[in-house]
């Protein structure tokens, strides 16, 4: 189902899943929309992963965007989506890759025998990049690019480093995205406010990422243990972060010129995607110096640390992201208070007119 249809609309397969696939109780891990479930292909015995979702409007715009995003070597590719009923509910079975080795910055936590260097940092961002570029090229912003959402496909030295979970997309096409759907520490300052912002949270997004892998902290923290703080609000919306010692000794300048690039707080002024993959940093990672980095060694003292903030983004994620899609203003007909109760007796008849 793959390479062939991915430009065309998503079709579910009406069929029941349990004719193609094997279900396992076994869970993989949790999405924004749904949970992530095993399952065998009846066919030839691969192991994939089953994602469930509730069959509704958001969840047919997630799919439909992941969907035309599949193909990319460097997104988690839908193999088959079903239109079944799953413990009384009509969801959406998908399936896609099963990527078997792990967590972005989990990988780099392991690493205990060998130096995390500079270059295999270029070498992660540059694939992060070949991600954004492909969905940039099709006008869809991702906007939840965060270390959780990188996948490596296997446990190999080799293995793909791919972007999953498309359930805060969105096409750009002659639009600005104007919902505040954000992770703290990812989040681009404009999104913080009222500003219109689009796909160059992205960029910002990878600008964190890029400030991570190269040290091991974020750029931009709260003081007080809060998932975003109104101290943090004010660094990310001033552009306060540094470059502290002795972490950033002896990384290369090229390296801060990217990431000052990317952490512009004016939008108009970030680099785009295409600006991104042609910086010497990028574009030639493979002859980046092999520094040694401190990361690994940062995020393995700093572990409990690092869960309790990816605890704190998702507490926050159930009450910073809004979807206006799902916004719903009440017919003033319907509506009733004091206030509109008594203005109704003053003036009878009299409603209350909206102007656009």
């Amino acid at each position: 189902m793959m390479g062939e249809t991915q430009s065309k609309n998503l079709q579910p397969k009406k069929t029941n899943i349990t004719d193609d696939y094997k279900i396992s109780a076994n869970v993989l891990g949790l999405g924004i929309n749904g949970k992530v479930l095993e399952c065998y292909s009846k066919a030839n015995g691969r192991k994939f992963a089953l994602k469930v979702l509730r069959d509704n409007p958001k969840a047919r715009r997630e799919l439909d965007l992941h969907w035309k995003a599949s193909g990319s070597l460097h997104i988690v590719n839908i193999i088959d989506v079903y239109e079944n009923v799953y413990k009384g509910s009509r969801c959406l079975l998908v399936v896609m890759e099963c990527m078997e080795g792990g967590e972005l910055f989990s990988r780099i936590q392991e690493r205990a025998d060998t130096a995390f260097t500079e270059r295999e940092a270029a070498e992660i961002v540059a694939d992060i990049g070949k991600a954004i570029a492909y969905l940039h090229s099709m006008n869809i912003a991702h906007r939840d690019v965060k270390p959780e959402n990188l996948l490596y496909a296997d446990t190999s030295p080799l293995a793909l480093l791919k972007l999953t979970d498309f359930g805060f997309a969105k096409e750009t096409t002659n639009t600005m995205l104007q919902t505040p759907c954000y992770t703290p520490y990812y989040v681009a300052p404009e999104v913080l406010g009222p500003e219109k912002y689009d796909k160059s949270c992205d960029m910002w997004s990878l600008g964190v990422i890029t400030y991570i892998l190269l040290c091991g902290f974020p750029p931009f923290y709260s003081n007080h243990g809060m998932a975003i703080s109104p101290g943090m609000k004010k660094r990310i919306r001033n552009g306060q972060y540094e470059f502290p010692k002795p972490e950033w000794t002896n990384v290369s300048d090229e390296a801060k010129d990217l990431i000052r690039q990317l952490l512009k707080t004016d939008p108009n002024d970030r680099m785009t995607i295409t600006e991104f993959m042609q910086h010497p940093w990028v574009k030639r990672a493979s002859e980046v110096p092999q520094t040694p980095l401190m990361s690994a060694i940062v995020l393995k003292e700093e572990e409990d640390q690092w869960e309790e903030v990816q605890d704190e983004m998702t507490n926050a994620l159930a009450t910073m992201r809004v979807d206006y899609d799902q916004c719903h203003i009440k017919d003033v007909k319907e509506s009733s208070n004091p206030l509109l109760n008594k203005r109704r007796k003053k003036a009878p008849g009299l409603e209350i007119q909206i102007s656009k």
